[in-house]
């Protein structure tokens, strides 16, 4: 008789014949091998290794339980990095392996082997990569803001939910204490009704014009670019400064707007729904733009640098996007509130940020009962945004940062650009996801695609 151990391949082979989980990978509860026993180890795969991607290699690879085995990125000098950082944390922790890499990301989702990803690429490229690599069997771990489109949140939540997949998103403010317990404290009435929250996220920058240039050797820039149109290499244009450039991510708006915005409708219960106005007050872009609310130049960043942003909900609450709270109009609003949230109620307000003096009600911390915060976070508290996935892996829950409620929040962000781009009040049904009247702005919640880059869903039948 066979003495060998089970090991988690035998779980997922014997799943598969039973149909227990439709043919996807299972992650085997830590009692069955202990957490990390080489065999119940989650296998990570990293697509995107950059500066925000070579953090999360650094954040992850030595935690309990997880074997990074492999890293993606169409530039070769990060992912060599990539490759050695994961390796040399190993070899330190007394585990060590081999981490494969990749230029073409779809070799690392094809892996059996790879229980879950983790994709860091730019803005535009999120979609595509996070839809085949669930329809593949893979968790996944993705940063914000999630999605370049609405449409493309609805493309990813209705794929989260067919493949019954355990998807987190990259807002860590979800599992900061404060933002919870804020949460937590204006859902349980502690500052009455509400009547106003405004979001200062900061403002964008300005820069440009930017000289064309030869790529490096070590980018594709063809493959970098994705879905979005062919442009010549400028420098600028690249990498972090992605982020300052409609045509891969929102500025701003998308970017801080992705954590504030969050915690706002989060807090005023409106996290599975969305605004029924979108209205621009103010809003400065660094260059011009034409009345189809696209940049007339294409060699310097084109985010708004200032914009004060009005959504209205169906409950009454007015929400406040801006980029700094010295440029508002309204003297109650200034003052050090920066880069934070603050919910103003008829019982008092409480202003939440990262700074360690947030959080307070009137100027004092709230009593925040064990009852009210288990009703904001429904999984087992974890001081860890990353240990919050790895422990809804293993128990196949939702965890904190889901996608459903980032679509929505996410949504709010993407509506703020188009009124604010368009310089025009745009009225949104929340219920079909469609901007009312106004043909312009309801067709700029979808992109049109570069071929071969396009999202594709694959049929259920």
């Amino acid at each position: 008789m066979s003495t060998r151990q089970p090991t988690r391949r035998d779980f997922v082979k014997t799943a598969a014949v039973t149909g227990a989980v439709a043919g996807f990978p299972t992650i085997v509860p830590s009692s069955v091998f202990g957490q990390d026993a080489p065999n119940s180890r989650i296998q990570l795969g990293f697509i995107g290794v950059g500066s925000r991607g070579n953090s999360h290699v650094n954040g992850m690879s030595t935690k309990p339980g997880i074997q990074p085995i492999a890293a993606c990125d169409v530039d070769s000098n990060y992912l060599q990095r990539a490759k050695n950082t994961i390796e040399q944390k190993l070899e330190r922790v007394g585990r060590p392996g081999k981490c494969d890499t990749y230029h073409e990301y779809e070799e690392l989702v094809a892996r059996s082997d790879i229980d879950a990803i983790v994709c860091t690429t730019p803005d535009h490229w999120h979609t595509k990569i996070v839809v085949e690599a669930m329809q593949s069997g893979k968790d996944v771990y993705c940063e914000k803001p999630l999605t370049l489109t609405i449409d493309e949140g609805k493309v990813i939540s209705q794929v989260t939910k067919e493949t019954k997949r355990v998807f987190q998103v990259g807002t860590q403010q979800r599992s900061g204490r404060q933002f919870i317990s804020t949460v937590a404290a204006v859902r349980n009435g502690l500052i009455g009704k509400v009547k106003r929250v405004v979001c200062s996220i900061g403002g964008g920058p300005k820069g440009g014009p930017f000289p064309v240039e030869k790529p490096p050797e070590t980018l594709d820039w063809d493959r970098w670019q994705g879905q979005t149109p062919v442009v010549e290499y400028r420098r600028m244009r690249c990498h972090y400064q992605f982020r300052w450039w409609y045509e891969y991510s929102g500025g701003k708006m998308t970017d801080w707007g992705a954590h504030h915005v969050d915690i706002a409708q989060w807090g005023i219960g409106q996290e599975h729904t969305g605004p029924t106005r979108v209205e621009p007050i103010l809003v400065e872009h660094p260059v011009p733009f034409n009345k189809s609310g696209n940049p007339t130049k294409d060699d310097s960043y084109n985010t708004a640098t200032k914009f004060q942003t009005r959504a209205t909900f169906a409950n009454g609450v007015e929400m406040i996007i801006r980029n700094d709270a010295h440029d508002y109009d309204d003297p109650k609003l200034r003052g050090p509130r920066n880069n934070g949230i603050w919910f103003e109620g008829e019982k008092g307000d409480i202003f939440v940020n990262r700074g360690g003096g947030s959080g307070l009600l009137n100027g004092k911390r709230p009593d925040i009962s064990k009852e009210a915060l288990a009703k904001v976070y429904k999984t087992d508290m974890n001081p860890d945004h990353y240990g919050n996935w790895f422990h809804c892996m293993r128990n196949r829950t939702e965890p904190v940062s889901d996608v459903w409620s980032h679509h929505r929040i996410l949504s709010t962000c993407h509506l703020a650009n188009i009124a604010n781009r368009l310089n025009r009040s745009i009225v949104w049904d929340p219920k079909k996801e469609v901007v009312v009247g106004d043909e312009l702005a309801n067709s700029m919640i979808r992109r049109e695609q570069r071929a071969p880059y396009q999202v594709k869903v694959k049929s259920k039948a």
